[in-house]
């Protein structure tokens, strides 16, 4: 067929227009190894499994097809393998195929990329030599936290606070578990930063009162004013300086005596006639007194005895009664006296509102801060050698504090503000921002001499908490 276009006469006997197509050599074909099924486990899913940083395992599987040899026989495997490699290594075994072996069935089990011969490259720390650079894959970082159950993405870490030693999220907030130990639950809070431990008796003191100084200066005078009266008593039989110094004597002694027996009723009264501030006026750093119902903070406390639930402060104190051959119960405990065995007092802050205002206070009574609680305590409970046995709870009590109970005459007090008490609390104003708080002074604050009661001045450290009774006080529901 003649023509200025060229043509070509197909297989089938059909004449068409343009060259005969040349065959051209098919690519092979590239065959991988067929994959186990996994069931959906992330650690037998081999590329997956390299994505959430899991350990792989190296080794020969069983009836595992060979590869093409166009590859010189090198190839990983993913599935159930013997011996574990790094975290970013292929997992598998070389076969046979590479050239240079015999067709020897020889396994290594080797981990990383292949270089240009089919074989894996040796990794070190730095650049190859030869320039051969290795490209083993690196996860950055370390594996992210499971998500919760819901599924809710959100920022920052999932668990916030603080962490046991387990790894879990520790409940710093609401009652305990009904079966621990009381001894734990004594000690958790006695060594919680967040809890102001108060255990030591910090009552109206006279030598807090009065400077020692001073203490001495008087009674170096009343030492020469009883010498002096007695040499002119003997000289001259003149007794008027003798009676002077006697009777001023005996009137220091007694306001001595009346300030240790009535001096705490006199601090309470200071607390109770100083005026109530309004804190929508209040300037910072100013000394002020506010009551108001309290509320808890992000750590509520517990009684110790009683067990009463949701308090911002507790006091559980253990008195003895030491007859002529009782023991004692401390190092300054006198006969036929109640003396202090046991102590246990803790704070936190707390929330208060303001009843004149209506404002809302921080209070910070925790971490350690300084704090004199005014706060009455009633009488739990009392034990004496015969009806010792009649309060399981009480020797249990004892126990969980290796406290023994052995024919002691023994009396529980305890005391707390529960949420919702009333409570009267002095200290220095401190505003942050839009947070309103009230923080213990830096120096004592002096309630100054109280003619009409003959009360002597002394010191209020830290913050004042006042609360009456609150054992039959109504609560005010929050």
């Amino acid at each position: 067929m003649g023509s200025r276009f060229p043509s070509h006469q197909l297989s089938n006997g059909l004449y068409v227009s343009g060259r005969p197509e040349q065959h051209k050599e098919k690519a092979p074909v590239i065959c991988s190894s067929a994959m186990p099924y996994t069931g959906g486990d992330i650690k037998k899913s081999g590329e997956l499994g390299k994505m959430f940083d899991l350990h792989r395992k190296s080794g020969p599987l069983g009836n595992q097809p060979s590869r093409n040899p166009s590859f010189g026989g090198a190839a990983s495997n993913s599935g159930p393998v013997s011996n574990a490699v790094g975290r970013s290594n292929y997992s598998g075994s070389i076969s046979s195929a590479v050239p240079g072996t015999g067709g020897s069935s020889r396994t290594k089990s080797n981990s990383g990329p292949l270089n240009k011969h089919g074989e894996p490259t040796k990794r070190s720390s730095g650049p190859q030599s030869g320039g051969v650079t290795p490209m083993a894959r690196q996860n950055s970082g370390p594996l992210p936290p499971v998500l919760p159950t819901t599924g809710l993405i959100t920022s920052g870490p999932i668990t916030s606070g603080q962490l046991n030693s387990s790894g879990t999220q520790r409940k710093v907030s609401g009652s305990l578990d009904s079966n621990v130990s009381m001894k734990m639950r004594t000690t958790s809070f006695a060594h919680n930063p967040a809890v102001t431990n108060l255990n030591v008796e910090k009552g109206y003191s006279i030598k807090g009162s009065i400077p020692t100084t001073i203490i001495w200066l008087v009674a170096l005078l009343f030492l020469v004013g009883f010498v002096a009266g007695g040499f002119i008593l003997a000289a001259i039989h003149n007794p008027i300086l003798l009676i002077v110094v006697v009777v001023i004597f005996g009137f220091v002694a007694a306001l001595v005596t009346w300030n240790i027996g009535w001096g705490r009723r006199g601090v309470t009264r200071f607390v109770s006639r100083y005026p109530d501030a309004d804190l929508r006026t209040a300037k910072d750093g100013e000394y002020v007194k506010v009551t108001g119902v309290v509320t808890c903070g992000n750590l509520p406390l517990e009684s110790s005895f009683q067990r009463v639930p949701r308090c911002v402060y507790t006091s559980t104190c253990l008195y003895e009664y030491r007859g002529w051959d009782s023991k004692a119960a401390n190092s300054t405990h006198r006969r036929f006296t109640w003396g202090l065995r046991s102590m246990e007092r803790h704070a936190v802050d707390f929330y208060i509102s303001d009843f004149q205002s209506g404002l809302r206070a921080l209070v910070r009574a925790g971490s350690g801060a300084r704090v004199t609680p005014y706060v009455d305590e009633s009488v739990v409970i009392d034990i004496n050698p015969d009806n010792k046995d009649m309060s399981p709870e009480f020797l249990r009590w004892l126990r969980g504090r290796n406290l023994s109970s052995d024919d002691r005459i023994m009396r529980l007090k305890e005391g707390y503000i529960k949420e919702g008490s009333t409570v009267s609390v002095m200290g220095v104003v401190q505003r942050n921002e839009s947070v309103l708080m009230i923080v213990p002074p830096a120096e004592p604050i002096s309630t100054g001499c109280q003619w009409a009661k003959c009360m002597l001045p002394t010191s209020l450290e830290g913050l004042v908490l006042r609360c009456e009774d609150t054992s039959d006080m109504d609560v005010i529901p929050v």
